[in-house]
């Protein structure tokens, strides 16, 4: 794929949908892509969290170590980020994030993935909003859980 090809696709994903054009080459040519098979881990918990990934295609699985065994707390797909967690909370990853189908993902370097936050307003909001819908889905979850348990 050439790089205005990949760059098209960062175009498609809301967080970088805004940013400009030279800051989207930027982020396509400072990132690796990477092919992942199905039942193959993208991240494992507690590893160091050393890049965010924006998926291009394919779906993974979000899951999370408990008493009894992996929970699954989310899927993701085409055109969403995984990783940034553990990169903005500078702390090992969260939860394992395995390849449901093949994936294909752009690794984006930390370093490379805070400076654009930093850089673009836009994209800055877009990963608060990301962020605060995921925790709510999360909230909602959770409160699930425990009304279930009592």
């Amino acid at each position: 794929m050439s790089l205005e090809q990949e760059v098209e696709l960062i175009r498609q994903i809301p967080i970088f949908s805004k940013i400009a054009p030279a800051m989207q080459k930027l982020l396509c040519f400072g990132s690796e892509r990477l092919t992942f098979d199905a039942g193959q881990d993208v991240v494992r918990a507690g590893d160091a969290a050393d890049a965010a990934y924006v998926l291009i295609e394919g779906s993974v699985e979000i899951t999370v170590d408990s008493p009894k065994g992996p929970v699954v707390v989310n899927t993701m797909g085409r055109n969403e980020v995984i990783g940034e967690i553990a990169i903005f909370g500078d702390v090992p990853r969260t939860a394992t994030v395995t390849a449901k189908s093949r994936v294909e993902a752009l690794k984006v370097s930390k370093e490379l993935f805070i400076s654009i936050i930093r850089q673009n307003p836009d994209a800055a909001i877009e990963m608060i909003r990301i962020l605060a819908t995921r925790l709510a889905r999360t909230t909602e979850q959770l409160t699930r859980i425990v009304a279930a348990g009592k």
